[in-house]
């Protein structure tokens, strides 16, 4: 589910879960604990094993898990967010490939994103679902004025205009892409023991204060997932997506 190793004095979290690494109840787990267990001020790059980095909520398991599994992975998927987004070390997302809905927003969790392959971009509005607060501050944070046009919008990025609306911050090649995600890592960890944790706090101060405040959307965003009406519209959406590859 996930590869972890030591590279050069990184922590390389590799997730590598089915073809496209789909966020599930178990996958997310393991990635809050991953993260619960790295060493504080440890410098971690977050990649995909295959071809994606992560395409996203596994939507088969939501329509099949019916309201108890629902529940369970909507506090898991916040959490693993989070997990990424307070780590007090750097964090740099590797984007090897299709980075949509939930991995979108993980990679956007990490302090630095560089990217080989896309797509990227938040899908969530075109399956019919809304998100997390978690998911809408994080975002928030990286895009500012653009983000209302990006989740709205619900459209996926080339890496180039990826670039241009600050969603990521480098684009590179494939075969250099975990060397140069570590390489940023590394500069980040080279500051006085502290220094970059405490900054990292000051810079997340308020997005952290916004999830804090918004408790009651998220017992709102987990009834909407369990709605029937929701059921209906990822089942239509899935459909469609089986007619197209047909």
């Amino acid at each position: 589910m996930l590869n972890i190793a030591e590279r050069a004095g990184v922590l390389v979290i590799e997730l590598e879960h089915g073809k496209v690494n789909a966020l599930d109840l178990e996958l997310l787990r393991a990635l809050v604990d991953a993260f619960a267990a790295a060493p504080a001020e440890r410098p971690i790059v977050l990649t995909g094993a295959g071809r994606a980095f992560s395409a996203g909520v596994d939507l088969h398991r939501i329509i099949d898990g019916g309201k108890a599994y629902i529940t369970d992975f909507l506090d898991a998927l916040s959490a693993s967010f989070l997990a990424v987004f307070d780590h007090p070390g750097p964090v740099v997302a590797a984007v090897n490939g299709p980075a949509i809905a939930g991995g979108c927003v993980l990679a956007a969790a990490c302090d630095v994103r560089v990217i080989s392959s896309g797509p990227i971009g938040l899908a969530e509005l075109a399956v019919g679902v809304p998100f997390p607060t978690a998911a809408i501050e994080i975002m928030r944070g990286v895009l500012g004025p653009r983000t209302q046009d990006v989740v709205l919008g619900a459209r996926l990025l080339t890496p180039d205009d990826a670039l241009t609306l600050g969603l990521v911050d480098e684009v590179v090649g494939a075969d250099a892409l975990l060397s140069r995600a570590a390489e940023r890592a590394h500069a980040l960890a080279a500051l006085p023991p502290g220094v970059f944790a405490h900054t990292k706090r000051q810079l997340q101060r308020p997005t952290r204060d916004c999830i804090a405040h918004a408790a009651g959307d998220d017992l709102e965003m987990s009834r909407l997932w369990a709605s029937e009406a929701i059921r209906a519209a990822i089942t239509g959406y899935l459909a469609q997506l089986t007619r197209a590859r047909d």
